[in-house]
This record gives structure tokens, C-alpha cells and sequence, in this order.
């Protein structure tokens, strides 16, 4: 079979990647073509496009590069029109994926959508669920409670369980260590995966860790300050924030070895979780002051993070909009490195979410339930 994936950035072409070999191991004639990035290339993914020219967000970088998000519509549509899959698999990227998966469902009516990861919108748009629904002929969910949020609107998803876990597992069996972070104790900086993200949250990461450094230095006097590099980002890029701090593209090996992180609010708080490392998690928002006001009408949910969603109770603290402040990293930070009580408190955390997420493969699973709905045909 004929298998076209849509991943527009670079968790999405990690777990693409983790399907595709997934899907070879039960379909023999498996071909794929898309657009994705390295990882799906490596996997043996023909690309029509690289997520890296796609991955625009917010209102003013989607108004600069309009001629571009056009002509990434124009190739995947015209990609389809071409190649004609026999099952076009959407991963999570809602804004350009559902706009592909209805001209797929009016143009190639015989070609099988699937939803892998489908978008966050038990969170926030929840509106986007009969859409999703529309395209999909199949939805398969990586959190367990999905599928009784899709039932509460008539439609149906599939827990397969969670990729994050997938790749946290393979690592820790493959004990890939980072000598060189294991020497002293360390706090782990991960300000997200985009230029923009990382402008408005390293310094005031940076600026706490320094200060509470400082303050500990007689408790720990080795300890090291360290920043993770983001993929297609260049060392550069990071290098006016820094005073000496290292910078690490082996995120899995420093977070597993770090004391204590902060880390900009997303997937990366659950990796962060199941590795092991005591965290705090913070978000920026704009016009921040205003969120207590909005925050019913636009988030459904009391947490931003996934490591609070999926156990429904604080396990980390959230600095987000405007508790988002060096101080209050400086307090949060000084704990985790200081208060064994409380650190034992979220390590436990962390045990109940694995334990909610279950241990069998979201990448395997997923393929046989792709492989057996085409079969049905």
C-alpha cells in the first residue's frame, strides 16, 4: 500500500518516522511519501516537503510567509493528486492537516484518512472536533482519556497508547548516557523548539538558574547550567544569551542526568517526566494579565501541561503568563534542588502517569489498526 504522511513539525516527523517502521513490519509493499523532515526521510519516506517550511506560528510570522503556506497547500495538494495513497495519515498540525484531509475526502474519495495525535482539543478549540471527525475514517488517540472525550460528541477514537513513552523506553533500553553531564549535579533549560518561543523564555530561565546557582553555591558547587538546542536551530542562535553556559542537542541524555529543569510548557514536560527529572514548567502568554478573565471561554481544563492534564492534579508547578517570572523560577527551582520530600512527591507523580499510559507500543498498535481498516475495505 501507498501511505501519504502530513507531519509539520519535528515531534510529528519523529513519530512518523517510529509508524512508518511500525507499518513496514505489516505491510511488505509499503511505500511512503510526504511531508515531513529528517527522521521520515531516514525511514525511507520520499519528501515533497520539509516541515522546517512549515512550521510557522503566530499571526505575524503566518501573515509574513502567506506565499509560502500557499505553496506548501500547493504541494500536498498536487502531491495527492499524483501519488493517490491508498491511506493518507494526518499527524496532529490541525491547522494545515484538516485543510488537506477535506480536499483529500473531495478530490481522492477512495483514499482512508487516519488522525495520528490527533490536535489537542480537549484543551482548547474544541470546536475542531466534528472537523476532525469529517476528515477522518480513522482517529487514533495517544491519551487515554480521548476516547470518552470524542463519545461525549457521537464519534469515535481509539486509544493506541502514547509515542512519548515509545521514545523515553527505547532510550533508557539503549542507556545512551552523556559522559560529560554526569559529573556534576545540573539544571536543564529547555526553552522550546522555535526561535520565538525560546527569544521570550531563555533569559528569564537563564536569569533564575544563575541566581540560584549563586545562592546554593555552598550546597552545590559544581553545579552546571545547561541548554538545550533545538533541531534546525543553530548554536548561534543561542549564543548572545549565554555567559558560559553549555548548549546540548542529546536533550533525553541531559535531562535524564540534570537535578532539576525548567522547560517551556509542552511535549517536553512529559519527556521531562519520564525520564525522571524533578521540573517546573513555564509558559508565555501574551497580554498575560488578562488570562484569569479568558481562561474559561478558551482553555476546557485546569492545566496547561500534559504532566498535570493526565493524572487531572498538580504534579509539577505551571509559571505561566503572569506567574511567569525569575522570581518565581528562583523559588520553585530552590526547591526542587533542596526539598528531597518534594522531589520524592513528583517522582511519584511521574510513576502514576506512566502507570496511566500503559507500556504497549502507540506506533505498533497503530499500524495494525491501519493495516487491518485497509484489509476491510
Amino acid at each position: 500500500m501507498r501511505y501519504f504522511i502530513l507531519a509539520g513539525e519535528a515531534s510529528g516527523d519523529l513519530h512518523a518516522s517510529n509508524l512508518m517502521d511500525a507499518l513496514k513490519k505489516q505491510d511488505q509493499t509499503a511505500e511512503f511519501v510526504g511531508l515531513g523532515g529528517d527522521k521520515m526521510r531516514e525511514a525511507g519516506c520520499r519528501l515533497l516537503q520539509d516541515y522546517r517550511q512549515m512550521a510557522y506560528m503566530g499571526v505575524i510570522a503566518v501573515l509574513a510567509n502567506l506565499n509560502k503556506i500557499k505553496e506548501n497547500f500547493r504541494i500536498a495538494e498536487q502531491g495527492l493528486l499524483a501519488e493517490k495513497p491508498d491511506v493518507l495519515i494526518l499527524i496532529d498540525y490541525p491547522s494545515f492537516n484538516l485543510k488537506i484531509g477535506q480536499y483529500c475526502k473531495q478530490y481522492l474519495p477512495q483514499t482512508k484518512i487516519v488522525y495520528y495525535i490527533p490536535p489537542k482539543i480537549w484543551a482548547w478549540k474544541t470546536y475542531r472536533v466534528h472537523e476532525i471527525a469529517r476528515v477522518s475514517d480513522l482517529i487514533l488517540g495517544i491519551f487515554p482519556f480521548e476516547p470518552a472525550f470524542y463519545a461525549k460528541y457521537g464519534y469515535k477514537c481509539e486509544y493506541v497508547g502514547n509515542p512519548t513513552m515509545d521514545a523515553i523506553n527505547q532510550f533508557v533500553n539503549e542507556e545512551l548516557v552523556n559522559k560529560e553531564l554526569v559529573k556534576s549535579p545540573i539544571i536543564a533549560l529547555l526553552p522550546g523548539s522555535r526561535k520565538g518561543e525560546i527569544k521570550n523564555c531563555l533569559p528569564k530561565m537563564l536569569a533564575a538558574a544563575r541566581e540560584v546557582r549563586k545562592q546554593l553555591i555552598s550546597q552545590f558547587p559544581n553545579l552546571q547550567i545547561v541548554v538545550t538546542a533545538a533541531p534546525g536551530i543553530d548554536d548561534a542562535f543561542y549564543q548572545p544569551y549565554l555567559q558560559g553556559e553549555k548548549i546540548t542537542r542529546d536533550t533525553y541524555a541531559l535531562v535524564r542526568q540534570a537535578t532539576a529543569a525548567v522547560v517551556n510548557s509542552g511535549t517536553a514536560t512529559l519527556e521531562t517526566a519520564l525520564l525522571g527529572c524533578p521540573q517546573t514548567a513555564v509558559y508565555r502568554i501574551v497580554c498575560s494579565r488578562w488570562l484569569g478573565w479568558i481562561r474559561p471561554f478558551v482553555f476546557k481544563i485546569p492545566f496547561f501541561t500534559l504532566v498535570n492534564i493526565i493524572p487531572a492534579r498538580e504534579v509539577i508547578k505551571e509559571l505561566i503568563a503572569y506567574n511567569f517570572t525569575t522570581k518565581n523560577i528562583v523559588v520553585e527551582l530552590t526547591r526542587l534542588l533542596t526539598d528531597e520530600a518534594y522531589r520524592q512527591q513528583m517522582l511519584a507523580g511521574y510513576n502514576e502517569i506512566r502507570s496511566i499510559l500503559g507500556d504497549h507500543s502507540a506506533a505498533t498498535t497503530a499500524a495494525k489498526r491501519i493495516v487491518s481498516m485497509h484489509s476491510l475495505r
